[in-house]
This record gives structure tokens, C-alpha cells and sequence, in this order.
């Protein structure tokens, strides 16, 4: 069991064993000289402030079976912070944690699984100190803090996360091994089947086109509801086989694609890579950026002067893109010659890349619950469009949410436009089955 002494020049932890017999901590601070607790804590010997056993003084008369209780330094405590230097968690940081307002126990440092909490943060802030609450402008709330501790997995998520993987890897294989445009395009095939040879009524053509729009919609629904167990790259893959029948004006996809940088260098060119761009029918190239549909992507949960302002995450994409549309625009004539002759296989037969005034295209985040219950409130709903507005010149940013209210419109008036009632309650039925 560990437990936390707090005292007024600094902290101390205790550890009292369970199992492995009464001095393994003994014999691993004498043989090695340091010692590791919970996979999370790791100590020397000369951070063992005292060694005591319970029930009896720390002497021969002690009973084999009394549990010591080994007790180290953990933390100096000054200028309202409790400082614990970074090589006891396994870190380069440095980890100061407010004195007043955050209780220490285990699961401050320890998730399930002996996973380390500030393990994880460290990898997002390399070298620098990680500061948990007080008046430091570098500082994670205390509030954040706490909602942090709470959304880490517990033992029946990672479970549940790794049957879900399991479920989806075999699913891919033995299930799902081709793609739904794949799925689409056989449904077509047996769906017009009686219309070859003849030319095809109008409301043949919107009833193919309700049918394609309404599987879209039903297949990014299914995603989304499975989506904490793919990762970032199988997600991207996923969207990748569907984008150009979400987005019909584009006719390529190219992935991981070379351009020029001039500009950070000005004696050498630098190449950058784009993950994904795509091509319209005029050959237009464009950026796009394909992001997993996490919740808490879009809006800080901090207010500046009563208003929300994006998340780092968000503005780090927006940053990323507007420098792909730079080095792309600066390129210039040069680069439709490269690009076109690079590219030029995964092209329709005589389309030539152009670069002319390039934008991007942002699919992120979900500003709606899984329930189908909003996730932001209207304040944050009128910030995000703003957001949106001041960056439309050169991007679009989509969330998943806005992709589902597209396709819903889109079949919607395909349905009006066809005419049929019969044709109308079997699109509504089939479109609505799987909404949020």
C-alpha cells in the first residue's frame, strides 16, 4: 500500500508491502541500490529515510510476519508547491504540485494498470516542468487536473478498448476485408442490372443517388460508433476509401505527397509532406487533414474574456495546413510540372496538377455526444462558427457531426426531388436508423 506523509517542508511516501515477502525492498535497495514501486515510482537508497516495522520495534524481537514500512522522500515543499524531482517518476520533468487544493494519494500518480499519469503528460511537454495548479501561466488547473484523472481508462475500458480491437482486426479480415466504396459499387452493379441497355429515367438516377448517400451515411455512422478502437492511421485509411463520394468534385487521392519549402531554409530547399491531398476535375490540388473524432478537440476548456477559443490541437492543425497552402502557393509553375509528373499515375488519363490558390480541408472532432445529445452550448456552438468564418478564405473546417447533418440534408431533397412516396418513406426509414 503506498500513502503520502505531508509535512511543512515536504512530502514523503510510504510503502508498505503486500506480498512478495516481508524485505524484497530491502534486498533490491541493497543489491542494485535503487528500487521501484508500482512500476510508477522509482527510488535509490539514498532517498530510504527509515525502514520500521509494524507492531514491533525494527529489532530481532520483530514477528517475521510484521510488514515493514519503508518510507522515502518523495517531495521538498516550497513557494506554495510540493516539488518532486522528475527522476522518482521516470521523467526528465520536474513535477510541481500545488500544496493547497490537490489531496496525494496513489491515484494521482498511478492509473489502472499501474499506467503513470505524468509518464503520459511528459511525452506532450519534453524537458519543461509539468505544474499542476496554483497562479503559474504554464500551470494545468486543478479542475483540469481532476477531470483528467477521471477520464483515464479504468480496467473494464482497456478491457473492452482491447476485445474492441481484437473484434475489429479479425472483422477486417475475415468481414470487412473490402472497402465500402467496394460495397457501394457491387450494390450499383446488381441495383441497375435490369437498366442496361436502355437509358436511364430520371428517377432511376435520384433513387441511385439517395440509395449511395444513404449508405454513406450509414457506414460513417457505424465508424464513428467503434471509433475509440481504431487508431489514427486506420482511421485515416478508412475516411481515405470514401472521400471522394463524401466530397464528389474531387476525382484523386494522393497520400504522403513531396512539396518544396523554401522559405525555412533560404540557402536549401527543404522537402515537407503532406498526409493527403486531393485533386478536382479541373486538377486543382488541395490539402486535406483527417483527424479521429475525439469530443475535446475543438474548444478549450478555458474562457479568455467570456469567450471560447480553440484548442491546441485545433489550432496546431489550422497552423500545420496554412503552411502547406504557403510552401504549395510559393511554389508555383515548378510545381505543377513536379507534382503532375510524380502524381501523374494516380490521375485520370490527361489531367495535369494545378496550383491555384489551394485550400484545405479540416474533418475533426464532433460537436455532438454519442448519445446524440449536444456537446457544446450555445455560446461555444456561435464561437466554434466564428472560428470557422475567419479561416473560410482558405480552409473548411468539418466536424463529423457537420458530415452527418450534410448527408442527412443532401438525402432529404433527393427524397423531395424523387417524387415517390414509397421511394421517400424507404430512403427516411433506411437514413434515420443510425442517426445520433
Amino acid at each position: 500500500m503506498i500513502s503520502f506523509e505531508v509535512g511543512s517542508k515536504g512530502v514523503t511516501l510510504e510503502y508498505e508491502p503486500h506480498f512478495g515477502g516481508n524485505a524484497w525492498v530491502t534486498r533490491e535497495l541493497k543489491a542494485a541500490g535503487k528500487v521501484t514501486l508500482s512500476r510508477v515510482f522509482f527510488f535509490r537508497s539514498s532517498d530510504l529515510v527509515a525502514e520500521t516495522a509494524h507492531g514491533a520495534a525494527h529489532d530481532d524481537e520483530a514477528d517475521e510476519d510484521d510488514r515493514p514500512l519503508y518510507r522515502f522522500r518523495f517531495a521538498t515543499t516550497k513557494n506554495g508547491y510540493h516539488r518532486i524531482p522528475g527522476r522518482i517518476l521516470g521523467i526528465d520533468n520536474d513535477v510541481l504540485i500545488v500544496a493547497e487544493g490537490i489531496a496525494l494519494d496513489r491515484k494521482v500518480f498511478v492509473a489502472e494498470r499501474n499506467i503513470s499519469i505524468f509518464r503520459r503528460i511528459a511525452k506532450l511537454k519534453p524537458g519543461s516542468e509539468i505544474v499542476v495548479g496554483g497562479d503559474r501561466v504554464d500551470s494545468i488547473a486543478v479542475e483540469a487536473f481532476g477531470e483528467l484523472l477521471e477520464r483515464f481508462p479504468n480496467s473494464i475500458e482497456v478491457d473492452r478498448y482491447a476485445a474492441a480491437r481484437v473484434e475489429t482486426i479479425l472483422g477486417e479480415f475475415f468481414d470487412g476485408a473490402t472497402s465500402a466504396r467496394d460495397h457501394y459499387e457491387s450494390y450499383l452493379n446488381r441495383r441497375n442490372a435490369g437498366a442496361r441497355g436502355r437509358a436511364l429515367r430520371r428517377d432511376e438516377l435520384l433513387r441511385a443517388e439517395i440509395d449511395k448517400f444513404v449508405y454513406l451515411r450509414e457506414t460513417l455512422s457505424s465508424w464513428l460508433a467503434r471509433a475509440a478502437s481504431y487508431s489514427e492511421k486506420e482511421w485515416q485509411k478508412m475516411v481515405v476509401g470514401v472521400i471522394l463520394l463524401l466530397f464528389p468534385k474531387y476525382v484523386a487521392v494522393l497520400e504522403n505527397v513531396r512539396i518544396a519549402d523554401f522559405y525555412s531554409r533560404p540557402d536549401k530547399r527543404k522537402n515537407r509532406y503532406v498526409d493527403l491531398c486531393v485533386v478536382d476535375a479541373n486538377g486543382n490540388i488541395d490539402v486535406i487533414e483527417i483527424k479521429k473524432p475525439f469530443d475535446d478537440i475543438l474548444l478549450s476548456r478555458g474562457i479568455y474574456r467570456g469567450n471560447s477559443v480553440p484548442t491546441k490541437e485545433l489550432s496546431d492543425t489550422i497552423m500545420q495546413a496554412e503552411k502547406y497552402l504557403f510552401h504549395l502557393s510559393k511554389w508555383g509553375v515548378e510545381g505543377e510540372r513536379e507534382l503532375s509528373k510524380r502524381y501523374g499515375s494516380a490521375l485520370p488519363a490527361g489531367l495535369q496538377i494545378r496550383v491555384t490558390n489551394p485550400k484545405a480541408l479540416l474533418l475533426l472532432g464532433r460537436d455532438r455526444r454519442t448519445d446524440g445529445t449536444g456537446g457544446l452550448t450555445e455560446n461555444q456552438s456561435f464561437d466554434l462558427e466564428v472560428i470557422k468564418r475567419k479561416y473560410v478564405n482558405m480552409m473548411d473546417i468539418v466536424t463529423y457531426d457537420d458530415l452527418l447533418r450534410r448527408l442527412d440534408r443532401i438525402i432529404v431533397s433527393l427524397t423531395e426531388r424523387a417524387g415517390s412516396a414509397g421511394l421517400g418513406q424507404r430512403a427516411d426509414k433506411r437514413g434515420t436508423e443510425r442517426r445520433d
